[in-house]
């Protein structure tokens, strides 16, 4: 089936299904079972694609966000992949009395034929940040860790004529043996260098409920379960070009290619593809044979994004002029202290390179995000290397911030996960491409250019070592220039908010320090299917948008 973007999903009709209603309840949690025990009340919860009613919570088709099927031959046929319009439905948190890892979820739902109601879990972690959504597995979840609060959030699928209703859900924490929280160790965020397409889209609707705006400022990643909530920033990233440049953004979509594409987490972590390297986006492994070079509804990849960023992020700010391989620090996986930003009704601050009031501007992050607070400089905060807030900008700062001339050493870089035996593709015995490699702690260093070690002409590449240790040095490379070879471009997605692919429409919102797109020539890269550290930094002119992710 040919591929679909977010856009077309809403132009295409739901299969009828027929049936009874099935009902797929289940017993309360017993009286005497163990732990915590509550119903969360389903009218206090916030989302997309659900309404609440006194019947209870009914899943909602003309504001579900779409997704292809998870099963099925997409390649062999000519229409469209199967779309399974999805809803979530965030709860409020629970503060527990005792640490848990294991929370029991018990539903009452109305599940017609061709739809589904399940549930995911997450807990707040002891520095104050929360885990990543874990969707429950037979009721049960089991979360990375001992938390004091937890929250939950209900997910409804619907592909035929009738639709799932939730009318109860218990959960149940149960307290673990031994379960106390361990003292915060702070470690740096995980941080991959990866390939970014633009999203465009303008008008559209991201799968957290946002309405895409023109120079809209978010970023998506291919899994569900680093998805803010609409309005939300409780998963951000900071993500740097080649020239140097910084975004700090909230996640509020989810693609591009895969929606269970985690690849940021350890390999026994990830949702899927656990047989890639941790930081290896399944996209770019597709690229070099990967699941027969396609993504996981079947399509074929046409290039290896594993982010996309709304157009004022990558036009207005990080100056991209088309699709760019960036580094990402994903900013909820590390232990370092993050503080929340308020930029009084201006959609976002600028970020600073010296301690020092009308200092250029070396990016900017969102209002409300959190961001790492390494020490203070004066009236400023140092939040990465070269990089500067005034400490006004903040809501609050933890008392023990040390000031920069006396600041502890910078926290520990994660350590570089060993490559596992790369799978063999059915056709060929390429290997996916290793994990771009860490940004050195703390710091807000860019990838370096293309490698012009590359396999070249579509050759397989060797399996590469796990990622050495970076240099802290912010290498210099602009944006890449729109004459360089190409890796094949994303589908052209039918939105109004595909620009003009050579460069960038007259830049809005906030600009200051911005360079002209193109302004300097990138490193030429090789030609090629891209391996390693460069997963295809190389561009087309006309092809600075997404690649399809399904989501609508």
């Amino acid at each position: 089936m040919r591929s679909i973007t977010r856009a077309g999903l809403r132009a295409i009709g739901l299969l009828a299904a027929t049936g009874a209603l099935c009902a797929a309840a289940t017993v309360p949690a017993m009286a005497d079972e163990p732990g915590t025990t509550w119903q969360p009340e389903l009218s206090e919860g916030t989302g997309n694609g659900v309404v609440v009613s006194p019947d209870g919570a009914r899943f909602d088709r003309s504001t579900a966000f779409g997704a292809p099927a998870d099963e099925g031959d997409t390649e062999s046929s000519a229409d469209p992949a199967e779309v399974v319009p999805t809803g979530l439905l965030t709860l409020a948190p629970r503060t527990l009395d005792a640490p848990t890892r294991e929370v029991d979820s018990r539903l009452v739902a109305d599940t017609p034929p061709g739809s589904t109601a399940s549930v995911d879990v997450r807990g707040k972690r002891a520095g104050g940040g929360w885990t990543e959504w874990i969707a429950a597995q037979d009721s049960r979840t089991e979360l990375p860790e001992a938390v004091t609060e937890v929250q939950g959030r209900l997910v409804l699928t619907a592909t035929g004529a009738a639709d799932p209703t939730v009318r109860e859900l218990t959960l149940t924490a149960t307290p673990g043996s031994g379960a106390e929280s361990e003292p915060v160790t702070e470690a740096a965020p995980r941080s991959y260098s990866v390939f970014a397409t633009r999203e465009g889209l303008v008008g559209g609707t991201t799968a957290n409920g946002h309405k895409i705006v023109n120079r809209d400022r978010f970023v998506a990643l291919p899994s569900r379960r680093a998805l803010s909530a609409n309005g939300k920033t409780d998963y951000s990233v900071k993500v740097c070009a080649p020239n140097g440049r910084c975004a700090i953004a909230p996640v509020w979509d989810i693609g591009p290619w895969n929606t269970k594409d985690d690849y940021w987490n350890p390999s026994n972590q990830r949702e899927m593809w656990k047989d890639l390297p941790q930081g290896v986006p399944q996209a770019a492994a597709a690229r070099n044979g990967h699941n027969g070079g396609k993504d996981q509804f079947g399509r074929r990849v046409a290039n290896p994004a594993g982010i996309d960023l709304g157009d004022g992020i990558f036009w207005d700010v990080l100056g991209l002029k088309d699709n760019s391989q960036v580094q990402v620090d994903y900013l909820w996986t590390g232990s370092q202290r993050l503080s929340a930003i308020r930029t009084e009704g201006t959609p976002d601050i600028q970020i600073l390179a010296r301690p020092e009031a009308g200092a250029e501007s070396v990016g900017i992050a969102v209002d409300a995000t959190e961001v790492p607070v390494q020490c203070t400089s004066g009236a400023f905060v140092r939040i990465g290397d070269g990089q500067y807030l005034p400490a006004t900008a903040f809501t609050g700062l933890p008392g023990d911030v040390p000031a920069c001339d006396a600041a502890a050493p910078s926290a520990p870089s994660p350590a570089a996960p060993a490559a596992p035996a790369a799978p063999t593709a059915p056709d060929a015995s390429a290997a996916p491409s290793a994990p771009g490699t860490p940004a050195a702690p703390g710091t807000s260093a860019a990838p370096a250019g293309p490698d012009a070690s590359a396999a070249v002409g579509g050759s397989p590449a060797p399996v590469p070592a796990a990622p050495a240790a970076p240099s802290a040095a912010t290498p210099s490379a602009s944006a890449p220039s729109s004459s360089t070879p190409s890796a094949p471009s994303a589908p052209s997605a039918p939105s109004a908010a595909t620009g003009p692919g050579a460069g960038a429409p007259a830049a809005g919102g906030s600009t200051a320090g911005t360079p002209s797109p193109g302004s300097a020539t990138a490193p030429t890269p090789a030609t090629g299917v891209p391996t390693g550290d460069n997963q295809a930094a190389r561009v087309t002119p006309g092809s600075a948008q997404r690649a399809p992710s399904g989501t609508s």
